[in-house]
């Protein structure tokens, strides 16, 4: 299975996974989007935000593995919460 197919859409572990955790913080939503590779959790996520009637997305992945998946939630909250506080709305561009 390619790379990009199980960030962007992979089997049955991608629907597990995708569905792992939210949270909101300064105004944008931070999904932990972590998914299984050679039996530990990657760690992913998007950050996302509606402005102006639109919502905008950012997908974020990191070196960063992970035993459980409730770790790599964990890490993948935080490492979205870094980003937000690091580039805030930069994130998109604007």
């Amino acid at each position: 299975m390619s790379f990009l197919k199980k960030l962007f859409g992979g089997g049955p572990e991608k629907a597990e996974e995708a569905a792992a955790k939210t949270l909101e913080y300064k105004g944008f939503t931070i999904a932990a989007t972590p998914y299984k590779d050679s039996g530990q959790y990657q760690t992913c996520g998007v950050i996302s935000i509606d402005k102006d009637g639109a919502r905008r997305e950012h997908k974020f992945i990191r070196a960063d593995r992970f035993a459980s998946l409730e770790e790599a939630v964990q890490f993948s909250l935080g490492k979205g919460r870094q980003i937000v506080d690091q580039q805030g709305e930069r994130l998109f561009g604007d």
